[in-house]
């Protein structure tokens, strides 16, 4: 059965007509909701980004479809025109024309925001408009809980299509490893179902693949029990001997925690003169009481501060947006390092740090700058759990340890964007080079090290990072579903 939608899309394919432009057309054949720049509902929309770079991107109209059928309308009007555009989550991916434009129309999805939840399986099925604290709040008091990030404010699209680190992941691995299935509308506005049993190749490539092979309007999630859990935050001031045993910490941890049920984000955070120079830890358990050894080595370094407690889940989403710094520029990127030996810990863990404040040295002058570097554990267990439930691109093996570093600037001038570009460049650049001669002499393990998307710099290439075979698989994936490259051309994003 064709949607009214889909029938009136098809109309003005088939009429031969060039389109103008997908906003005034919207606007004449449909009752789709199209915002221009002066509606409420516009600038709301527009100003909600982490990064007011982004927000400075000024899309022609924002459109608000609340279902499959009316963004496959919008799809095939696009197809009728040259007009870049953009796909709107949660916003929170910092990078210019990701999931924002300039000039041509944004696709939010503010109004597709279900969570249906089936109480007896599990399984969910959530729009790509929710954030991880309304999920959250959307199943307190089921039982359940989703595999999501740690950052409330963050959209469900990013986050799972990048692949989605958790606090849960030694349980279940990433995010999208808990996907079940996919409601996808193609470039040609086709709506499609992707899982392991229908399109499984788009199913994988979905995995850790981005923007590159459709519109995701539905997520179908396998959730899992949950009661109420231990969390909050550890804050230290900086010194030299925190520096040292906080990453020893961090490696032991990732190393030697064997309860699948912990997890830790160790981050050093500076700012202008460093009237800002701490350590913010923030430490979560999936359950109320905590064997006694699990976080010791962190809180023996003697926080001046402790938040953890027993909560729910949901309050500990809801309480974790402190960490977005609003009315800032934002840049965010990352590099993957092997996890280094206990002898050679302090060489590499403490040589990492050093470059980190040698060159936010650099910036501390910088206004509003706020600069930081978050020491994520990435142990085994994580790819064996991702292993378990469903194929992915990112594909990790789970034959070595490793840490993930996120690295982030805010700062408030706009006019500073190209300058920091430089130095995020320099920051993770610096990494990578040490990285990369530690694994010549020996120091470092030569494994495999792919860049975590959901934190990736637009300077980065995702792409060539991953597995060689993955790369030419996604790439194959694009061209089967998106043969004359209407993502790949179109939007913003790493392209296979």
């Amino acid at each position: 059965m064709i949607s009214t939608w889909g029938l009136i899309a098809s109309t003005v394919v088939l009429s031969g007509r060039v389109l103008a432009d997908t906003c005034s057309t919207l606007k004449k054949i449909s009752n789709i909701e199209v915002t221009d720049p002066f509606d409420l509902s516009y600038l709301s929309e527009q100003s909600d980004y982490w990064s007011t770079s982004c927000s400075a991107l000024k899309p022609s109209c924002i459109i608000f479809p609340k279902d499959a059928d009316e963004v496959s309308a919008i799809v095939k009007i696009l197809n009728n025109n040259t007009e870049n555009f953009a796909i709107k989550s949660g916003g929170h991916n910092p990078n210019n024309g990701w999931s924002s434009v300039r000039g041509g129309p944004l696709i939010s999805t503010q109004n597709m925001k279900q969570v249906i939840l089936d109480s007896e399986t599990g399984v969910a099925r959530v729009g790509p408009g929710q954030r991880l604290d309304s999920i959250s709040a959307a199943l307190q008091g089921t039982g359940w809980t989703f595999v999501g990030g740690r950052i409330g404010n963050t959209g469900v699209g990013g986050l799972v299509l990048g692949g989605g680190l958790s606090y849960m992941s030694a349980q279940y691995g990433w995010a999208a490893s808990s996907v079940l299935e996919y409601e996808i509308v193609l470039a040609n506005g086709t709506i499609a179902t992707a899982s392991a049993t229908q399109n499984a190749d788009l199913f994988k490539a979905l995995k850790g693949g981005g923007n590159n092979f459709g519109i995701v309007t539905t997520y179908v999630l396998q959730t899992y029990r949950q009661a109420n859990i231990f969390g909050g935050n550890l804050v230290f001031l900086r010194t030299p001997e925190t520096d040292t045993k906080l990453l020893k910490a961090v490696r032991d941890f990732t190393e030697y925690n064997e309860d699948d049920k912990a997890a830790v984000i160790v981050t050093a955070e500076r700012g202008n003169l460093d009237l800002i120079d701490t350590w913010i830890l923030f430490l979560f358990y999936d359950g109320e009481v905590v064997p006694e050894a699990t976080f010791k080595n962190f809180t023996d370094v003697g926080p001046l501060l402790d938040t953890t407690k027993v909560q729910t889940y949901a309050n500990l989403m809801a309480k974790s947006n402190w960490v977005i710094v609003k009315g800032s520029v934002v840049q965010i990127g990352t590099e993957t390092i092997p996890m280094p030996s206990a002898e050679d810990s302090e060489k590499v863990m403490g040589g990492i740090h050093d470059h980190w404040r040698n060159i936010t040295d650099t910036t501390l002058l910088e206004l509003g700058i706020v600069a930081s570097i978050a020491y994520q554990p990435f142990p085994k267990r994580i790819a064996e759990a991702a292993k378990e439930r469903s194929p992915d691109l990112i594909d990790a093996d789970d034959s070595a340890n490793r840490l993930i570093l996120e690295l982030n600037y805010s700062f408030i001038p706009q006019s500073d964007y190209d300058k920091m570009d430089q130095t995020l460049q320099k920051t993770y650049g610096g990494i990578r080079e040490r990285v990369l001669g530690w694994q010549q002499d020996g120091t470092l393990p030569d494994i495999y090290l792919p860049i975590f998307m959901n934190y990736g710099f637009h300077q980065q290439d995702y792409f060539a990072r991953l597995r060689p075979e993955n790369r030419a698989f996604a790439h194959s994936v694009s061209q089967s579903v998106d043969p004359t490259g209407f993502f790949r051309t179109r939007i913003g994003g790493w392209k296979p």
